[in-house]
């Protein structure tokens, strides 16, 4: 019988050590940019109820129709589904912890979701989410708020190559007119349509304008613009949005064609994209779901909010952005040899930390030679070395490891008082 050897599932990346740091920067990058705006962190669970996500999402959806992650509890026969989004979630925890008792919400949330979708660069079936919500605000302010939050941290992470995309999809009294008209426009056009368009051509008429082909991009352009047949205030609500961003400074384009995938949206819709990325090329989207709560089981709430991706994000600062990983590798390894040796070496290694330095102290019974060897493949900055020597003298070597000067002897409180320095 051969070894057994297993492998992640496909489209579900480990984050190895030489990544983490860069996560970890990232992640806190988020977590100042997101304070300086008066959001907080709500964690929900990565199981839900389907149905909850049927019903907000809309079943006509790929998500829903082909992508989600769905099984039934043996225990109890329910309907789960590893979430696909984070909305869904976090307004179902909303209603039910009764949060709007005390006003507004202003919430964010970073983690993974799931989707079966076909792996490629920039789109994985774990991928890793952040998502920012704010529930209670009815004005264009919150709208123009959130574009201009995600624009502040593009200048902070250094992406300049990202362009801004903006629409509004009206009301649902609007969009249910407008869908009439798009059935009957693609209708006269159905020989054109793919088979997707075409099961969607009754159903969902507005994903139609959303396909990725090519073949019917020609088709798209001519139909009738929904941003032509707002209702008045929808209309007032977009122009003052643009005004905002207008005064603001900001660079944007009106998109026609930009619907959002997900059913829940209504008025500001809008997208952050790159070239840089190929085909994956939204960053981070998101938009108005004033209906979400109240159909969840809410009280009536207008809300906004977007998400970002965060596997997407790394890659285009990569491309082109500034940021630091977080360090991780330790600052001193340290070496010891002889009787007595471990247990000052133990205490050394607290002492240390306890002012906040980075150690790796060696574990194990190899010679000094070898010891010496782990130290310069650990990455530290220095070696500790404690012998019985500098035991006895209370004098111990201090070796850099990466070419920072000579060895140097230095007593315990020496030692706290150097990394202190650095």
């Amino acid at each position: 019988m051969g070894q057994l050897k297993f492998q992640g599932i496909r489209g579900m990346n480990d984050i190895l050590p030489q990544q983490s740091g860069l996560w970890a920067a990232l992640e806190n990058q988020l977590y100042q940019w997101l304070a300086e705006y008066g959001y907080s962190e709500i964690r929900t669970p990565i199981v839900e109820d389907t149905a909850l996500f049927i019903r907000s999402i809309g079943e006509v959806t790929d998500i829903v129709e082909k992508e989600m992650y769905s099984f039934e509890d043996r225990l109890n026969q329910d309907s789960l589904t590893l979430r696909p989004e984070g909305t869904a979630s976090c307004v179902r925890s909303v209603i039910e912890h009764n949060l709007l008792y005390n006003g507004p919400q202003k919430l964010w949330y970073q983690g993974p979701m799931f989707r079966h979708e076909r792996p490629q660069k920039g789109r994985y079936r774990q991928f890793h989410q952040c998502g920012v919500e704010a529930l209670g605000y009815n004005g264009p302010d919150i709208d123009a708020e959130m574009i201009m939050m995600t624009h502040r941290l593009w200048q902070h992470l250094g992406l300049k190559q990202v362009s801004l995309e903006i629409n509004s999809i009206g009301s649902l009294e609007t969009r249910q007119a407008y869908r009439s008209r798009l059935i009957e426009y693609f209708s006269e056009h159905q020989d054109l349509l793919d088979e997707d368009s075409k099961r969607r051509l009754h159903s969902n008429p507005l994903r139609i304008l959303d396909s990725k082909n090519p073949e019917l991009a020609q088709s798209i352009e001519k139909a009738p613009k929904l941003l032509d047949q707002l209702d008045d205030y929808s209309k007032t609500h977009f122009e003052r949005l643009r005004e905002l961003l207008d005064h603001a400074g900001l660079n944007y384009t009106i998109n026609p064609r930009l619907v959002r995938g997900l059913d829940y949206y209504n008025a500001t819709v809008f997208e952050w994209t790159t070239t840089l990325l190929g085909a994956q090329s939204t960053i981070c989207g998101g938009g108005r779901y004033d209906r979400l709560v109240e159909q969840l089981g809410g009280k009536p709430t207008p809300a906004c909010g977007f998400a970002m991706g965060l596997e997407r994000l790394l890659a285009l600062i990569e491309e082109e952005g500034r940021l630091t990983p977080l360090p991780t590798e330790p600052q001193v390894f340290i070496i010891h040899q002889g009787v007595g040796t471990l247990e000052a070496a133990f205490t050394i290694a607290e002492e240390l930390r306890d002012h906040g330095v980075r150690v790796l102290m060696y574990c194990g019974d190899a010679g000094f030679k070898n010891q010496m060897k782990r130290a310069d493949h650990s990455q530290a900055h220095y070696a500790l070395i404690i012998g019985e020597n500098e035991l006895t003298s209370g004098q111990y070597a201090l070796k850099p490891l990466r070419g920072q000067g000579e060895q140097r002897l230095v007593s315990r409180s020496e030692l706290i008082n150097y990394f202190n320095e650095k």
